[in-house]
Order: C-alpha cells, then sequence, then structure tokens
C-alpha cells in the first residue's frame, strides 16, 4: 500500500532536510545539525519536515536542540511526495563562473528530474577526466541544498557529460533555440519525458547543431538570453505544463 500523497513544501513546518531514513526518532548532526540549530536557531517543539531523497517525507518536532545537533521525533506517518509528469530533464552548457551551480541549484527548486551539465563546443570550462567526478560531486551538493531550502523530497538525478553524444537519440529532446516555437506547441513526449538542450555562452556550434537537427526547436522570447536565464527560463515554461501523478518508487 502506498503512502499518502502530498508535498512538504505546502506542510506548516519551519525547515525541511534530507535524512537517509524517516525514523521515530531521528538524530541531525554534521552540517545539517550545524545550520538548523546555530544558523536558523531552530527551537525545541518546532515543526520540521524531512525526506529520504526519493520522495518520501515525513513531520517531525524538535525534541532537542544544542551543540550544533538536533534530535527529530515523528508528529505522523511517512508521505509520499506526488511524481510530476511528464517528466523533464535539462541539459545545459557548461560556463564558466558559478553558473553551472546556480542553474543547477534553480532547476531543482523547478523540479527538474534530471540535471545534465554537458561540455559543449563553445564551453570555455572543460569539464572531463578527473574535473568531470569532481564537478558532479559538487553539482549534487548544490542539488541537495536546494532540495531542502525548496522542501523537495525527490533529490534530482546529476550527470556531468563531457559532449551532445548520450543526449542524441532521445524521443523526447527539445532544443532551445531562440527562432523555436513556443512551449505550448511542443508536444509531449513519447517516452513520458522531455529533455531540454540548452546552449552555453555563444550557443550551440553548426556541428552540434547538425547533430541536434530534427529535434523541435522551442524559444522562450525574442531576444538573446544568458546561458544560465536561458536554462531556467525554459525550464520553467515545461514546469508549467507538468501535473501530479500517483507516488511511485521506481519513477
Amino acid at each position: 500500500m502506498e503512502p499518502p500523497a502530498g508535498f512538504a513544501a505546502a506542510y506548516p513546518a519551519v525547515a525541511h532536510v534530507l535524512l537517509e531514513e524517516l525514523s521515530d526518532h531521528c538524530h541531525v548532526g554534521g552540517r545539517d545539525g550545524h545550520h538548523l540549530q546555530r544558523v536558523r536557531r531552530l527551537r525545541v517543539g518546532e515543526a520540521v519536515t524531512a525526506g529520504d531523497g526519493t520522495g518520501l517525507w515525513r513531520p517531525y518536532r524538535v525534541a532537542t536542540a544544542g551543540s550544533g545537533e538536533l534530535q527529530l521525533e515523528a508528529t505522523g506517518d511517512v508521505r509520499a511526495e506526488p511524481v510530476l509528469a511528464p517528466g523533464l530533464a535539462v541539459a545545459f552548457g557548461v560556463t564558466k563562473g558559478d553558473t553551472p551551480e546556480v542553474v543547477t541549484s534553480q532547476l531543482t527548486q523547478l523540479g527538474v528530474d534530471r540535471i545534465v551539465a554537458v561540455t559543449m563546443a563553445r564551453s570555455v570550462v572543460r569539464w572531463d577526466g578527473s574535473r568531470s567526478a569532481a564537478a558532479r560531486d559538487r553539482l549534487e551538493r548544490v542539488a541537495r541544498e536546494a532540495a531542502m531550502q525548496c522542501r523537495r523530497s525527490r533529490l534530482p538525478e546529476v550527470r556531468v557529460e563531457t559532449s551532445l553524444g548520450p543526449l542524441l537519440g532521445h524521443p523526447g529532446l527539445v532544443v532551445a533555440e531562440r527562432d523555436g516555437q513556443g512551449i505550448g506547441e511542443v508536444p509531449p513526449p513519447d517516452d513520458g519525458e522531455w529533455l531540454l538542450a540548452v546552449g552555453p555562452e555563444g550557443g550551440f556550434d553548426d556541428a552540434e547543431r547538425e547533430r541536434l537537427a530534427g529535434a523541435p526547436k522551442v524559444a522562450v522570447g525574442p531576444y538573446l538570453l544568458r546561458a544560465g536565464t536561458a536554462a531556467t527560463a525554459v525550464s520553467g515554461g515545461f514546469t508549467s505544463r507538468r501535473r501530479t501523478g500517483m507516488f511511485s518508487r521506481e519513477q
């Protein structure tokens, strides 16, 4: 029997934390405990929610607080965050500076299911080899922090790719281009997931456009957007077309 559905963000709580298990009594230490107890100054008796990263969450109260740690006591049963459909994945071109971290945070807040940072032809920064693994770890941390901030209980999958190759052939591929159609005109994906491809600063080069030919193009306005702005704006448009469905741990 599936747990009752609902969003933790709608529950009257002062904070949300991600834990490995949603036991009746939970300990929150480390960076999360420090942030909640010393920075947020949560007090005994305050309501919080905790998610497990796979879509399950539970309401708690702060039982004890001190020395950068919290003890939580469950005040209700485990619940399930509804699945948003169609699925939504976003592949954005890697840029310099902190833009990849900002984009990852914003896409997590929008409910994107899969986030793919891709080193493209015009990417100034090259994420390959050991840098690829380090970049993925960093973006996963950013996604986790953003999920707690927006009270999301299902973490997005985060990947780092060195080219567009792994994206090609996806039946729900959509390319963000200034001369594309409106978001509302893009048909629902055949396999249940849209995959949005957004270029880096300077956009896709000619070879990449040739490889992406055949996929529908979508635009979010008549102007040239910064890479980070484009990824967030087009994702927000597709988010408005998604609807909630029943929870499934296999999705």
